[in-house]
């Protein structure tokens, strides 16, 4: 059972379980996912945007063809807040900074990214350490853009990878922990219909 923040007419909120996928993959034993299990409470509800599967957090579903078009609409314009907690390897020099690298598939490794100056597109992602506790860090992510993997490849060229990443972290920052330290803590958007502003939260387990 998928836990429900908020829904009304036009939308659900939901807190999406690390290990689960948001969509569907190729194949019979990838069927089970966020948004079929929010379909069995919600059957109109569509996918507006994606966590990857080792991610936990806030993700917006949409309940009808207009809500869905407005909120897609609201991520390419890069409407919504985001805020990411996260659990890196080391301590990062700085309290707060950001990262400005273009990312693109490494196609040789799929479905890892990669940084590319050349054919890369275009990725931000601003970030506060909040906690040093030695050997790891726990840090506030703000993507700016929404690349596949952005924040662990960006956290990857800090020098900092989030520990449990079996796509990026070395073997010492993958075997501190059974899944990747990284929760979509905060999600802010202009509902659809009534554009009011709304503002969700979850608590990180980790």
């Amino acid at each position: 059972m998928i836990e429900c923040i908020y829904a009304d007419d036009q939308l659900v909120v939901v807190n999406k379980p690390a290990g689960l996928l948001s969509v569907p993959g190729r194949g019979p034993d990838k069927q089970d996912c966020l948004w079929h299990r929010v379909q069995q409470q919600y059957p109109t509800a569509r996918i507006v945007h994606r966590l990857d599967q080792a991610t936990s957090g806030l993700m917006v579903l949409a309940l009808n063809a207009d809500s869905h078009r407005a909120l897609s609409i609201q991520f390419q314009e890069r409407i919504p807040e985001k805020r990411y907690q996260a659990v890196v390897q080391g301590e990062p020099v700085q309290n707060e900074g950001e990262v400005d690298l273009p990312l693109r598939c490494d196609w040789e490794r799929r479905p890892r990214q990669m940084v590319d100056f050349e054919q890369g597109k275009p990725a931000l992602t601003r970030w506060r350490c909040i906690e040093r506790l030695g050997d790891r860090s726990r840090m506030l992510l703000f993507p700016h853009t929404g690349r596949s993997h952005q924040l662990r490849v960006h956290m990857l060229a800090m020098g900092h990878p989030i520990l449990g990443d079996e796509f990026y972290a070395p073997p010492a920052a993958l075997e501190l922990t059974p899944r990747l330290l990284l929760h979509a803590e905060h999600l802010g958007f202009k509902h659809p219909a009534s554009h009011d502003w709304l503002s969700f939260d979850s608590v990180c387990s980790f």
